[in-house]
């Protein structure tokens, strides 16, 4: 879910969309390890970027930026849009893969602490200049430092550089450890498992350490949560149950109690990706139908959309045909504005729900209540079907009713195949591999490079002062590249020279920088009202 507004022509639902923060990307690169690292990182990125800037609707990622952190730091890709912006994102990609692997650099203490300095200073100016050109202004940025150092030594390293600077402006500096450890692909049990919490922790006050394997399906992962909705504003769900099956709990108004959750996503749309959609509203589209759960929760946050269970359900009770659309995933809510006591309280019963579920094997069937809208009309109900697990989730699809239903005629099965027909299927289905679960990650559709392949022709026109930037030059061995660098939008950081070598600074007019990196109000206007479509 996405909170913002969009408008349309005509009677529509209003509908929220949630912004994803700006992303400041940091990479440090150490020598032995990068040679390790680089090819998967940036496969990882590619595929992500594919899939980021693929989706239609509105835009998930708003702003990203990439640094990479060496003997000293360096811009290679200041802020830009991530729609539409795939060209730019690949050509930053491609630089990555063009650094130094092998020889050695003697590293800059400071250098790090400098890069997030230098991408908070030019994060900070690109929102002055949209505050003025845009109706959409950015507030915080989200910093990740991508390390095959030790994770604690670099939080260390960080909070004794940025202990005077002004992180007010910063949501969450990340530090991500990639680890030397292979991803057993046979024991993976999601792709969008959250890492546990032995493995990501708080150090200091304000910096998160986590660890990831280095192997592309892992930063796959790491990089594809950035497309979920965090917002942490309010609850998206409120999960209602017979008052009288519990005692001395918060209930709501209605005597029910009242589990507050939040929604993710299960999976992504095929039918948000070219190639894969037929260009209707489907009920598994987040921009189609609004009987969905997935857009009835994205609605307006005077009132929480409700489900209410009205019923329970054998685990073998309901036939997998009448479920349809996407699942979605409910948590117990995050959010910032409940005090400490409600939230833990809503946990430990969130919790004991999931496990009574699985010991007394049930499901629930729910109803769910539609917000008021035209009061002339009575609006049409959805029915869910919620599936507990043994992680602190619980499933929800939705699944059909009457007016749904179409006849289909189900005969009993013959007792008795003939001989003949039994053997020769028997021995076809012997000689297939027998597997105990399905395992997404062994499954591939060639799906990221059909939509790297979207991307070869440019669509629209370039800004023309993309064919003017200059070169950023820096010293490179005999053998290596010297490659085109995009431009900082502010002035860089004063960097502490090298002994020995004094530091090469690119000069740069600041009227040709601003030309190619800020873009005009009209093409502003355009990018909004593209992620913001209008009704017919």
């Amino acid at each position: 879910m996405y909170h913002g507004r969009s408008t349309g022509k005509g009677p529509s639902t209003p509908m929220q969309i949630y912004q994803q923060p700006p992303r400041l990307l940091i990479v440090q690169v150490a020598l032995p390890s990068w040679a390790d690292t680089c090819s998967n990182l940036c496969e990882a990125l590619q595929n992500f970027f594919s899939l980021a800037c693929s989706l239609m609707g509105p835009s998930r990622m708003s702003l990203f930026s990439l640094y990479v952190v060496q003997n000293q730091h360096e811009c290679i890709l200041p802020f830009v849009q991530v729609k539409r912006n795939f060209a730019r994102l690949q050509a930053c990609i491609s630089e990555l893969r063009m650094l130094q692997r092998e020889g050695c650099f003697r590293p800059h203490g400071t250098s790090l602490q400098l890069a997030v300095q230098d991408g908070l200073q030019q994060f900070k100016q690109y929102s002055r200049h949209m505050t003025t050109g845009a109706s959409l202004s950015y507030t915080s940025l989200e910093i990740t430092v991508l390390t095959s150092q030790p994770g604690k030594e670099v939080v260390k390293q960080l909070e004794e550089g940025l202990k005077d600077t002004d992180l007010g402006r910063v949501r969450r500096l990340q530090v991500v450890e990639i680890t030397k450890g292979d991803l057993a692909y046979t024991d993976s049990v999601s792709p969008a498992e959250e890492p546990s919490s032995d493995e990501s922790s708080i150090l200091g006050t304000d910096i998160d350490l986590q660890t990831i394997d280095n192997d592309v399906v892992s930063m796959e992962i790491f990089f594809k949560a950035w497309l979920h909705n965090n917002g942490t504003d309010q609850e998206h769900i409120h999960l209602l149950l017979p008052s009288q099956c519990f005692s001395n709990i918060s209930r709501s108004r209605d005597d029910s109690m009242c589990l507050k959750c939040d929604l993710q996503e299960r999976l992504l749309s095929p039918s948000l990706l070219p190639g894969t959609a037929d260009g209707s509203l489907r009920m598994d589209d987040p921009k189609g139908d609004f009987s969905t759960l997935y857009q009835m929760a994205s609605q307006s946050s005077a009132s929480r959309y409700k489900l209410r269970v009205i019923k329970a359900l054998n685990s073998s009770g309901i036939c997998e045909s009448l479920t349809y659309g996407l699942p979605f995933i409910l948590r117990p809510t995050s959010c910032w504005q409940l005090d400490w006591d409600e939230l833990e309280t809503n946990q430990q019963h969130f919790h004991a729900l999931c496990h009574s579920l699985l010991k007394r094997e049930w499901l629930l069937l729910a109803k769910g209540e539609p917000l008021s809208g035209d009061s002339l009309r009575q609006p049409a109900s959805t029915f869910y079907v919620i599936v507990p697990s043994r992680s602190p989730t619980l499933l929800v699809k939705a699944v059909a009713t009457r007016e749904l239903m179409l006849p289909s005629p189900f005969p009993l099965l013959p007792e008795d195949p003939p001989d003949d027909s039994l053997k020769i299927v028997e021995s076809v289905l012997d000689s297939l591999e027998l597997e105990p679960t399905y395992n997404p990650l062994q499954a591939w559709s060639h799906l990221y490079s059909h939509l790297s392949s979207t991307f070869i022709r440019p669509q629209g026109r370039l800004h023309p002062s993309s064919e003017s930037r200059a070169l950023r030059k820096r010293p490179c061995k005999a053998g290596q590249f010297q490659t085109n660098r995009v431009r900082a939008t502010v002035a860089p950081l004063p960097m502490t020279p090298t002994p020995g070598r004094a530091p090469q600074m690119p000069a740069a007019h600041k009227s040709s920088s601003e030309a190619f990196f800020w873009p005009s109000r009209k093409e502003v206007r355009e990018e909004k009202e593209e992620e913001y479509p209008s009704g017919p």
